[in-house]
């Protein structure tokens, strides 16, 4: 038989990454003003009509980097070589304001960041993590705005948010050393004063940077923020500063940093030696790389000894960043199983029964629908916040929750996500395995989110740090009550039975805190950090879809309250998990100092630790 004859496997139908989203279309509607939603709709379906088309044709042409480090006559020039799929890529995500958007906060308010995510987030799955550098772009322009020089907010900081594509500057972050991965104290890199050299307010000081520097993502942009030690090592971290370096010289923006010898038409690598590039399981296409300094010219950002301080701007909106790429990576592998259940015929009979119809394969995608609309709520709750404080519209308790929540976000849904996505392979049977299908290049790319920008870890132990400011969490239960006493009476008897463990659950964290924050070196602090930033993300999820599900249930014209209310049913009391996080919390905490020895013992074994002594 030729593979032409007998059955023929129906290709399933590109769905619309707005329209056909079950989140994006009823969260705007309730977050958007009119005066704005309107014009910004009608941008997501046209530029859903090109991720569908022109933008996902792309995929054949994005191949991995390379790079040459010798010519034919031994002569270093590291040349990096990108495909013609990553360069447009880049320069589409300019035309779109990708960036741009964040900064038109005259026209578009606290609202800039939901617009601009929402765009983020439907062209997540198929911009083959063309967002890596657009997140870092976004965390450097919002440093530069912060506390960029007149003449870096004039030449740099606009070249940045720039929409167009011949004068867009990408930029990288080169934070990461041997000496360790999120932990910056140990830091070799080392910056001093350029000698002989007349510094001014307006172009910045130079400085030169002599050091390694082991990942560097998108190697291939004009201009990257590093750390360097400007003081001892016995400083730790305090000793660090914040440096803007330009990736090649000349550049025109730089004439700070131009002399008679560069040439305009040969721009060369601004002391820097690309050594390799690595070799990740995932995020094929960008160019990440190992690369040393070597009297690197570059311009001090704030001031000195104050660089951790001066970057953590650019940490919180990347660790966004990170979140609504796991999130967009999700949505891409559920609408494609959500596709192909509406084609796929299985079954005995003459036609076969779609997958749609079959009860098992509708609870299977159910689950994962419960979680992608609660992490969507959940992340895009934490980006209005975002927004709100860019634009000074927040006040003190959205602030403080916003501080508290940036590391739950990140580390709650780049955890969750993979789960789902998974699944979703799992929906298309032998189909879903196979590359041309790209749930696989999705899940291998979101893995990278849990680690990008802190693991859950260090993203725990920063909540620690955080909530030591009782006034924190006091605005996060805050919130949350207000949300449960606007349930309406009517409704309430609806959900009384997922409401009484998630009000419970809110009531017990300040006894939870307190107990952590007055541990002693004993205790299972900071052990129980990460079971924690789990429970916080259970309960701010459970908390934004029941603020939905509130909205739903007062607007007659949404059609979906039904689903919404269940899916917030659902979230509490089945998919997420909250009392057995919650328990878990608890068992650690009443294990005190014990956990540590058993933790020890189950993963490296008794004998080598004393245990038999317990």
């Amino acid at each position: 038989m030729r593979v032409e004859q007998g059955f023929q496997v129906v290709p399933y139908p590109m769905l619309h990454p707005y329209k056909d989203d079950l989140v994006l279309p009823s969260l705007l509607r309730r977050i958007l003003p009119d005066n704005l939603r309107s014009d910004i709709e009608a941008d997501l379906i046209r530029w859903g009509e090109d991720i569908r088309g022109p933008i996902r044709s792309l995929l054949p042409l994005t191949k991995p980097p390379s790079l040459t480090q010798y010519n034919q006559w031994g002569q270093r020039i590291d040349r990096l070589e990108i495909s013609e799929g990553w360069h447009t890529l880049k320069r589409t995500a300019a035309k779109e304001g990708l960036v741009n958007i964040f900064y038109s906060r005259e026209k578009y308010g606290e609202w800039a960041r939901i617009y601009g995510f929402a765009k983020t987030l439907m062209w997540v799955g198929d911009s083959n993590v063309a967002g890596c550098p657009i997140s870092m772009t976004d965390g450097t322009a919002r440093v530069l705005e912060l506390t960029g020089t007149e003449q870096m907010k004039r030449d740099i900081f606009s070249r940045l948010i720039s929409t167009d594509p011949k004068q867009a500057f990408t930029s990288g972050q080169w934070m990461t050393e041997r000496t360790g991965g999120s932990d910056v104290s140990r830091t070799e890199t080392t910056a001093v004063p350029a000698p002989g050299i007349v510094q001014t307010a307006v172009t910045g000081t130079e400085y030169r940077l002599n050091g390694f520097k082991w990942f560097t993502s998108a190697a291939d942009g004009h201009v990257s923020l590093a750390l360097a030690r400007t003081g001892e090592v016995s400083g730790g971290s305090r000793a660090l500063s914040l440096f803007l370096v330009p990736m090649r010289l000349p550049l025109d923006v730089f004439p700070s940093l131009t002399d008679p010898s560069y040439d305009p038409a040969q721009p060369k690598l601004n002391g820097l030696e690309l050594h390799r590039l690595k070799n990740k399981v995932g995020t094929h296409i960008v160019p990440t790389a190992e690369l040393s300094l070597s009297s690197t010219r570059a311009l001090l950002l704030g001031k000195e000894g104050q660089g951790v301080k001066s970057i953590v701007p650019v940490l919180n909106i990347t660790r966004v960043h990170c979140s609504i790429h796991a999130l967009g990576a999700l949505a891409r592998a559920y609408h494609i199983a959500q596709a192909f259940a509406s084609v796929r015929r299985v079954g005995s009979g003459a036609e076969g029964t779609l997958l749609r119809d079959i009860d098992m394969h509708t609870y299977t995608l159910a689950e994962v629908s419960v979680l992608y609309r609660a992490l969507a709520h959940l992340v895009f709750g934490v980006v209005r916040l975002l927004g709100r404080d860019e634009a000074g519209t927040a006040t003190q308790n959205e602030r403080l929750r916003l501080r508290m929540m940036t590391p739950v976000v990140k580390a709650f849904t780049s955890s969750r996500a993979v789960g789902g996505m998974e699944e979703c392979m799992i929906a298309l049977g032998g189909q879903g395995y196979m590359e041309e299908n790209d749930i696989g290049r999705l899940v291998r790319d979101a893995l990278v989110e849990e680690i990008w920008e802190g693991t859950p870890n260090v993203l725990a132990l920063d909540l620690v740090r955080a909530v030591r400011d009782p006034s924190v969490l006091e605005a996060f239960v805050q919130w949350g009550n207000s949300i449960l006493s606007s349930v309406s009476s009517k409704l309430s008897e609806r959900i009384k039975s997922p409401l009484d463990p998630l009000s419970s659950t809110l009531l017990s964290l300040p006894g939870i805190f307190k107990h952590i924050a007055s541990a002693q070196p004993l205790s299972p602090s900071p052990v129980v950090a990460r079971p924690v930033i789990q429970l916080m993300g259970h309960i701010s999820a459970a908390l934004y879809l029941l603020e939905h599900a509130i909205w739903a249930c007062a607007n007659p014209k949404t059609e979906e309250w039904e689903v919404d209310v269940e899916v917030f049913v659902r979230w509490v009391e089945r998919r997420g998990d909250l009392m057995k996080a919650k328990r878990e919390v608890e068992r650690v905490l009443n294990e005190g100092a014990g956990v540590r020895a058993i933790e020890k013992g189950i993963v490296y074994g008794k004998a080598s630790l004393g245990l038999a002594k317990l």
